[in-house]
């Protein structure tokens, strides 16, 4: 594999999808770094436009032209595939490559302390809380996360310490390509299936990514994840567990009791870390799975590690999580029309809505109005009946099309399909085939103290933003 060289500037760095969210970011890394930069993506958007505001060219179509022979070193996504013609034109012209998982693994390898946020659900919330919390303690760390956070005015932060903090993606095994010295694990559910096939192979990656860690590594896991003795068997690292109640009447390492909400649906609960009261903790998001990620973020920065023997000071982490206060598209405050509030919501699996839902409970509303845009045709079929069952907890669903990402039409799922059970049923569901239809119709349904959320990986938010306009 070549090696990357962060202090050899002389040649460009080019980006084959340089518009994902984790791309930008590394591509913002090389720009600091003195690189030339150039890139490609299919679409324009907020964030390809934050990149050329910074001086990257950048090219809004694949072609073999968009490739330099003076061009030092391809980075590309795992959605690039070897038929694509700047692919094909790099390899012609004997030209570096590093698929977007390698690149970021090396990059990580330089660091004393790196820590990497993996699970199903909830990577992004978490990795953005405990970067508070490092920036909080003034650690100065360098950070990659999945999603626009306002502490950091982007999904990048360049430090200067010994310091690494990583949203490790599971998909196509990207985090077996990372060197993390501390591990967080937050959930192991069936998702992605259309690479891993089953859960028991999904589980095998995350058994891969805990070998991953040194010997003096450390393993923040959720207490609820089934058999985790046999996720760490044979490894030898240190296993903490963190959680919201007993397993098989073993509390969990780091715990919260006596949890209560305030008018917003945000937490305050008293943390019990190793069977000690440590005190009231604070969060400024919504949810019970926000207290349980705040518990693996506590975890994971009061245990020791390999630059801090006694951890980060409790009071540093207490106003960390406290000063979070969301990432973009995380139960997003969008504004109010004509009474009613519009809240945004990445998720889009079962278990992600489920949590969604139950904190917009918290939140004082009258009825509670969802706007749903599945992500992906495996994922849809997969989880039908689950999104049927999960989303009638809302008083009214509107369905949007299938965002089809990755993936082409099969021809045989739609969004339509989940409609149909729900209103078998006796659940109120509707289905429309453009956003136009659908701000048309939710305009004509809200009333004054409804809460509206848009939700779904796609782009289903720009039906809320459209609405505000």
């Amino acid at each position: 594999m070549y090696k990357l060289d962060l202090q050899n500037n002389s040649r460009p760095v080019h980006f084959i999808g340089i518009g994902g969210i984790s791309m930008s970011g590394i591509a913002e890394l090389f720009l600091d770094k003195g690189f030339k930069v150039t890139g490609s993506d299919l679409h324009e958007s907020t964030v390809t436009k934050r990149l050329e505001e910074l001086g990257i060219k950048i090219f809004y179509s694949q072609e073999s032209d968009n490739i330099s022979p003076d061009t030092g070193l391809v980075i590309y996504t795992a959605a690039i595939h070897e038929d694509n013609p700047e692919f094909i034109r790099a390899k012609e012209l004997g030209i570096p490559m590093l698929d977007r998982a390698s690149c970021l693994g090396q990059i990580m390898s330089h660091y004393k302390n790196a820590v990497a946020v993996a699970g199903t659900h909830g990577k992004t919330t978490t990795t953005s809380m405990l970067s508070y919390v490092y920036l909080e303690a003034e650690l100065d760390p360098t950070i990659s996360v999945g999603g626009i956070l306002s502490g950091i005015q982007g999904n990048m932060r360049l430090g200067k310490s010994e310091n690494f903090i990583m949203e490790a993606c599971e998909y196509a095994n990207s985090f077996l390509s990372f060197t993390p010295t501390t591990a967080i694990i937050l959930n192991i559910e069936a998702e992605h299936l259309d690479f891993f096939g089953t859960l028991e192979n999904e589980r095998l990656s995350f058994t891969k990514f805990i070998n991953l860690l040194p010997t003096n590594g450390l393993l923040v896991i959720n207490n609820e994840i089934d058999d985790i003795e046999n996720l760490v068997k044979n490894t030898g690292i240190r296993v903490v567990t963190y959680g919201l109640r007993a397993v098989n009447g073993k509390e969990p390492d780091y715990t919260a009791k006596n949890i209560s909400y305030n008018d917003f649906g945000c937490a305050s609960y008293e943390l019990i870390a190793k069977g000690e009261n440590k005190g009231l903790i604070e969060l400024s998001v919504t949810g019970e799975h926000n207290v349980s990620n705040s518990l693996a973020v506590i975890a994971a920065s009061l245990e020791p590690s390999e630059i801090y023997k006694d951890g980060i000071a409790l009071d540093k982490i207490r106003q960390g999580i406290k000063k979070y206060t969301g990432t973009e598209r995380r139960f997003q405050y969008k504004g109010k029309r004509d009474g009613y509030t519009i809240v945004d919501d990445y998720a889009h699996h079962p278990t992600e809505i489920k949590a969604t839902l139950e904190a917009a409970k918290r939140v004082k509303h009258n009825r509670l109005i969802v706007a749903f845009q599945p992500h992906l045709y495996s994922r849809t079929k997969t989880f039908l009946n689950e999104f049927a069952d999960v989303l009638s907890h809302a008083d009214i669903v509107v369905f949007a099309e299938i965002y089809a990402a990755r993936e082409e039409n099969p021809g045989n799922i739609s969004s339509d399909n989940i409609r149909e059970i729900m209103s078998k049923n006796g659940h109120e569901a509707y289905f429309f085939k453009t956003f136009e239809e659908i701000e048309n119709f939710l305009i004509h349904i809200c009333k004054p103290d409804d809460l509206l959320i848009t939700m779904g990986a796609g782009d289903i938010l720009k039906v809320g933003e459209n609405m505000l306009k």
